[in-house]
């Protein structure tokens, strides 16, 4: 399975995770995603502005305009208490899934 496949089934809950430690801007969530993965994970922007747009119209994040450290006008997001709680609830459903996963894929 590709990088791709694997990131679209996870870009929300990292997205939350990344806005956790406060706003960003779409390229700001992108870089830090990258950064933070060794540039493992990359966000391209036709997969993280619907997850942006989807995480808002659940409610999960707000977002306001403001100026980026460029000074320009940018599009900031940040959590919601209703995104915390998923955050906490897939965090945990995470650590679940992968630990089975692992326990078939590299068994000890």
């Amino acid at each position: 399975m590709a990088k791709a496949e694997l990131l679209h089934g996870t870009l929300d809950a990292l997205i939350l995770k990344t806005l956790s430690q406060g706003p960003r801007h779409g390229y700001g969530i992108a870089r830090y995603l990258e950064q933070e993965t060794g540039d493992a994970l990359i966000v391209e922007e036709g997969s993280l502005y619907p997850a942006l747009y989807r995480l808002e119209r659940r409610r999960l994040i707000d977002a306001s305009w403001g100026t980026s450290e460029l000074g320009r006008r940018a599009k900031f997001y940040r959590l919601t208490r209703e995104g915390r709680e998923t955050l906490r609830v897939e965090t945990r459903a995470w650590a679940e899934f992968s630990a089975a996963v692992s326990k078939v894929l590299l068994p000890a």
